[in-house]
């Protein structure tokens, strides 16, 4: 490889190829005179649109193929929605960067009704996120909840299509691909927990590529990291999975962090919390603490655990 050059390995949807362009951007303003290119590809989670994801399984179904393309010396980096990052990497990669994390809320979006209280009984709500059912469930038991698949334009044109009164997506998707004036109102905090590490771009490499981590580091957000260093400690505690119905959220403040976790059923509703805080440097043990807090509280069995 040109030391001038660096290749990007990126899923080919359009919130995947923003990502990535944002991140060559960052890259080629850190070091001038680098050359950036985007090696774009199509993952199993990507083919595979006529499953839910959690029947699908695997963790990683959005990173495999991007992994064989730095194995094989095709690219030297790939760039994630870190939500879709499992808790415990593939042998031989590391994330040497998080970019500063984005608005993590979750997005109610509907052409007829203002937020989810204003949807009639029955009506049909949109998500492939199990972590996202069960919330719903909790708040409206009566909704009908039906799975969603494809990139973000598939999915808004299915609604749009009429197949359903409503779809939660994530909020910093819409605003990277500028719908924000899709959002009709947020699901946040603490009401409502995202999924551990959304709304942050994570960057992997493999660990024996010095010149691509050298690189990287420059992008890297100390803070974003603390925070999702918490949730994703939490959740490969739990298990580990994007696909499970977990959800985490930290805040870093001036006492140190304090993060909330969630263990949902989406057949039921049934939610349990806890919650904690801790010092900066103890985000790892954080995550754990409130895992076990958790699972204290019985979270094995709704996770299959």
């Amino acid at each position: 490889m040109s030391l001038s050059t660096l290749r990007i390995a990126t899923r080919k949807s359009a919130l995947a190829l923003w990502q990535a362009e944002h991140v060559a951007t960052l890259l080629r303003a850190a070091h001038p005179g680098l050359a950036v290119e985007l090696v774009p590809m199509s993952t199993r989670g990507d083919e595979i649109l006529d499953q839910p994801l959690a029947t699908i399984g695997g963790k990683g179904l959005f990173l495999k193929e991007l992994e064989v393309a730095m194995l094989e010396g095709r690219a030297d980096l790939a760039v994630h929605s870190l939500k879709d990052v499992p808790a415990q990497l593939e042998p031989g990669f590391v994330l040497p960067a998080i970019l500063p994390r984005a608005d993590a809320a979750d997005a109610f979006v509907s052409n007829h009704c203002a937020d989810l209280a204003a949807l009639p009984p029955g009506a049909r709500v949109g998500t492939s996120s199990l972590r996202r059912q069960a919330q719903l469930r909790a708040l409206r038991p009566d909704l009908v909840l039906l799975d969603l698949r494809g990139n973000v334009g598939t999915r808004l044109a299915k609604l749009d299509a009429g197949t359903y009164d409503a779809i939660v997506l994530a909020c910093a998707g819409l605003e990277r691909l500028g719908l924000a004036a899709r959002i009709r109102s947020r699901l946040a905090a603490p009401d409502w927990l995202p999924a551990p590490g959304q709304a942050a771009i994570a960057i992997e490499a493999r660990a024996d590529h010095p010149v691509a981590l050298a690189l990287l580091a420059a992008l890297d957000d100390a803070d974003t990291r603390l925070t999702v260093d918490a949730e994703r400690a939490m959740n490969q505690a739990l298990g580990g999975s994007c696909t499970v119905p977990v959800g985490a959220w930290c805040m870093l403040g001036e006492r140190g962090l304090h993060l909330r976790g969630m263990v949902g059923d989406a057949a039921s509703g049934r939610l349990l919390h806890a919650e904690a805080s801790g010092p900066g440097d103890q985000a790892q043990a954080l995550g754990r603490q409130v895992a076990a807090d958790l699972l204290a509280q019985g979270a094995g069995s709704l996770l299959g655990l």
